[in-house]
């Protein structure tokens, strides 16, 4: 047999539901190629080489291991019984996390396709919706999208290769107005090519210029941020990411936040 790339070859020997699938599963790190972790998605493996897929996380998706971390430092940010939206929901990592903190349903809006764990089809309290574009989302296409005419109060983000500030106002203009939104800062999607090497934001001027342009972007909207921490885990290529709390009525100016950007970009911790 030929030699396939990594997405190709997880999804012939059945280690994964599709070759999208594969690719959300190699850029959270859960793929090893002979015990090595392995994040490009088009690296050649032989058919003699091992691959394995990381399933002993009760989560879906590494990813959840986010959203678990930011909602237990914003303690004032309830889950429980609220109607919540998760965009760019991939396999469902941060759904599934909203569920076990009792939301009494979740919208789980993704772009692409057949990328949802298998175990969460069946939830009733998951409404899916595959192929949807948020970033030109309104009330009215979220209603009819999800059959649910109630805008959501609680939205969580992690997406990619699109920035926040071109997204953000859709999921304002679609959310109920005091809304939460515990949103993924990721600085390779925020600034420009100049400031990314290799797919990673190295230089913490950069990662911080990449936190302040969403949060300006936030506040022109309305939305002051009312948290910030460090993921609790780094991102695809070692890039440094970053978990905010917005808020119409909780959050603070941009200008408030300069310092603990400048101490979260410098340490990277």
């Amino acid at each position: 047999m030929a030699d396939l790339r990594l997405d190709a070859a997880l999804a012939d020997r059945g280690l994964v539901r599709s070759r999208s699938h594969a690719n959300t599963l190699i850029s959270a790190g859960d793929v090893t190629v002979d015990g090595v972790v392995v994040t490009k998605a088009s690296l050649k493996v032989s058919p003699s080489q091992q691959l394995e897929v990381n399933t002993l996380d009760r989560f879906v998706s590494r990813a959840a291991h986010k959203l678990v971390g930011a909602l237990d430092a914003f303690t004032d940010v309830a889950v429980a019984g609220r109607l919540a939206m998760d965009v760019g929901a991939s396999t469902g990592g941060f759904s599934q996390v909203l569920l076990e903190r009792g939301a009494r349903k979740v919208l789980a809006i993704e772009v692409g396709h057949d990328q949802l764990a298998p175990e969460l089809y069946d939830v009733d309290e998951l409404v899916l919706v595959e192929g949807f574009n948020a970033r030109y989302m309104t009330a009215e296409t979220l209603a009819e999208a999800t059959g649910v005419a109630e805008s959501p109060d609680l939205v969580v983000a992690d997406l990619s290769f699109i920035s926040l500030t071109t997204v953000l106002p859709a999921l304002r203009q679609s959310s109920a107005p005091d809304a939460d939104f515990v949103l993924l800062i990721k600085p390779q999607f925020e600034v420009g090519r100049g400031g990314v090497k290799a797919g990673v934001v190295t230089r913490p001027e950069e990662r911080a210029n990449a936190i302040r342009l969403v949060l300006d972007a936030a506040w022109e909207l309305g939305l002051g941020a009312a948290g910030l921490i460090n993921s609790p885990i780094v991102g695809s290529a070692g890039n440094h990411e970053y978990v905010v709390w917005l808020s119409a009525t909780h959050g603070k100016n941009p200008t408030e936040w300069i310092q603990t950007t400048a101490t979260l970009t410098q340490t990277g911790a």
